[in-house]
């Protein structure tokens, strides 16, 4: 398999991070898809019911919530259940300062679709400093 080339990001902070992509084609909410004890999608119905997003890239197109769910950023970190990176298509300032503050790394837009090169499993890198979004090789979906 030949690489495809990294995907630009339009926004991203943060530090650089490997790991294991979950990835979803449903937005995600932390107040309300996520149990914040456990790092599990619990929401009945979300592609992503049952999947954990601890130490895991979660690619999503959006982001979804408000001032509440901001804050979650930083309760699931200080859990150890957070994400590495949250690679969102589009996010707002409030889930931003939220993983800012959370020390995890966030980035929102994207010059091609994830979805079409890396899926859940893979191992990719987000680089915010050089904004991008790298496929490193395929993993296990499971």
């Amino acid at each position: 398999m030949k690489a495809p080339k990294p995907i630009r990001l339009k926004r991203a902070f943060g530090p650089v991070v490997e790991g294991v992509a979950l990835v979803s084609t449903e937005g995600f909410s932390p107040r309300y898809d996520l149990d914040r004890w456990s790092g599990l999608i619990s929401r009945p119905g979300h592609a992503l019911e049952g999947h954990n997003i601890r130490d895991k890239i979660l690619i999503t197109p959006s982001a979804k919530g408000g001032i509440a769910a901001g804050w979650a950023f930083y309760d699931i970190r200080a859990k150890g259940i957070a994400p590495k990176a949250f690679v969102f298509g589009v996010t707002n300032p409030v889930m931003v300062q939220g993983a800012v503050f959370a020390g995890i790394t966030i980035t929102e837009g994207w010059s091609a679709s994830p979805y079409d090169s890396i899926r859940t499993g893979d191992i990719v890198r987000v680089d915010p400093a050089k904004r991008t979004l790298t496929l490193l090789r395929r993993g296990n979906p499971g």
